[in-house]
Order: structure tokens, then sequence, then C-alpha cells
């Protein structure tokens, strides 16, 4: 594991506090929209004061969003600690997408051929379950629920007790868009992302159930079919002109509601 993706481990993530989560969930919200705009330039040096004054947030959650806008392939890491963007089009982002989900399709399927005992479900159905407990996906979610489906992910790949594949899907997470969490909005960006939040939830439960009866062909197309549902989310957020101004807009409805509790 490299620094950058150790730097993101779910303890790590959850350690910091409850208000840096969401403004670094905002920040990051905000610079991946202007990624898809085609705001910067490829291979445009990323500098955190201008997003400040764009993004209204202060430094830290800049950095940490641009940290983990690295870590899933959005923005590349300078020798000397700065960030770049990725070089990518469209084509590529889609055809990412559709690389992982023939990958994790034959992770799925062959988790399902390869299963010994039940017991090697537990972590999966774990996750899927801390999953399953997200009511919404609201900026306050946004972290732990990104951190949890990439575990989902991680778990299903330890599943197929492959280095090959397991080598092949860390190469294709690391391009631009790719990763399972990198098209992930909350509602209040997207206004849809509740569906879509179901939609995943029963993809989970429905690859673990095949994955555990050993239906190695069926883990297989719904693995597939789920990785589409990331195709539709950045078709979805592309076609919404209004999602950067919604990432100002929830920053200060969450302060207005802060001010009526005091």
């Amino acid at each position: 594991m490299d620094k950058l993706a150790a730097a993101f481990s779910i303890t790590d993530f959850h350690a910091r506090s409850g208000d840096v989560d969401s403004q670094t969930a905002r920040a990051f919200i905000g610079v991946r929209e202007l990624l898809l705009r085609g705001e910067f330039r490829r291979g445009e040096r990323i500098s955190e004061l201008p997003l400040v004054a764009r993004l209204g947030m202060s430094r830290t959650p800049i950095r940490m969003a641009l940290e983990r806008l690295a870590h899933i392939g959005l923005l590349d890491v300078g020798v000397t600690g700065g960030f770049t963007v990725r070089q990518f089009t469209l084509v590529e982002v889609l055809d990412a997408i559709e690389v992982r989900g023939v990958l994790e399709g034959t992770a799925a399927r062959l988790a399902a051929e390869r299963l010994t005992h039940d017991l090697e479900l537990e972590t999966l159905r774990r996750h899927a379950r801390q999953i399953e407990a997200i009511d919404r996906l609201t900026i306050d979610s946004f972290a732990h629920y990104m951190d949890v489906n990439e575990a989902f992910h991680a778990a299903l790949v330890d599943l197929s007790k492959s280095a090959m594949v397991r080598r092949h899907i860390e190469q294709v997470n690391s391009l631009p868009f790719a990763s399972p969490s990198a098209m992930v909005f909350p509602t209040s960006i997207l206004p849809k992302s509740d569906e879509t939040l179901a939609i995943a939830v029963e993809h989970h439960r429905a690859i673990l159930e095949a994955i555990g009866n050993r239906q190695g062909t069926r883990a297989e197309s719904l693995a597939r079919e789920h990785a589409y549902v990331a195709r539709r989310v950045l078709e979805l957020a592309l076609s919404d002109t209004d999602a950067l101004s919604r990432v100002h807009l929830a920053r200060h409805e969450t302060r207005s509601d802060a001010t009526r509790t005091v």
C-alpha cells in the first residue's frame, strides 16, 4: 500500500472531527466537480489558495480533499508534494469503468467458485451491513460511505484469491473516476443519490447472496451491472449544470442550521 492510500485508512479518516470530515467532503465534491467540468487544464498545477477563495473553505479540508482526489486517480502528486491534473478524456473514463466492471465481475465469479467456507464471507457481510445502515447520502455520511464502500469492494477482491485480478483492479482503480467511490454524490448535490444508494445496497446484497450460493455466473453478472451504476452517476453529474452551486448551498445551509440549533 502506498503512503497516500495508507493516509486514508478507515480508522485514520474517521478519527478526524465531524466538522472537518464534512468540510473535506464539500471540498472533495467541489474540486471533483471542477475537474469534471474541465475547469483545469491537463497537467495544470492545483494551488490550494485559489481553491480556498473559490470554495469558501480553509486550507486544511482543501488539502485533505486534494490528497483524496489523488488517491482515487484524479490528480498526480509531484515530487515536491504538489498536485497536478491527470490527463484523461471522457472516453477513457467510461472505458476504465467498463474494465473495472469486467474485473470485479471476474473477482465475484472466482469468489463463488473458490469459496470453501461460509465464514469467509463475514468481512463482506459486515461491510454490506454498514452500508445498509446508512439511510441517506448526506455531507456528514459521505466520507463514511466512501470508506465502507471501498472496503466492500476490496473484500470482494480478497475473496477471489487471485493476485492477478487484484493487481489489475488496483491499476484500473488508480485511473480517473474509475474507483468504486469516485462517483459518489450526497443527495444535496445530486438529488438522485438516494436512489443510487438503494440500488447499490441491493446490488451488494445480491452479490453476497450469489457468492454464498456458489453461483459464479450470477455473481459475475451482478458485479458487472453494479459497476455500470458509476457510469450512470457520471452521466447524471455531467448533465446537472447546477451541481457545483449546490456545494455552496449545502455549506451555507449547514451553517444556518448550526446557528439555529445554538
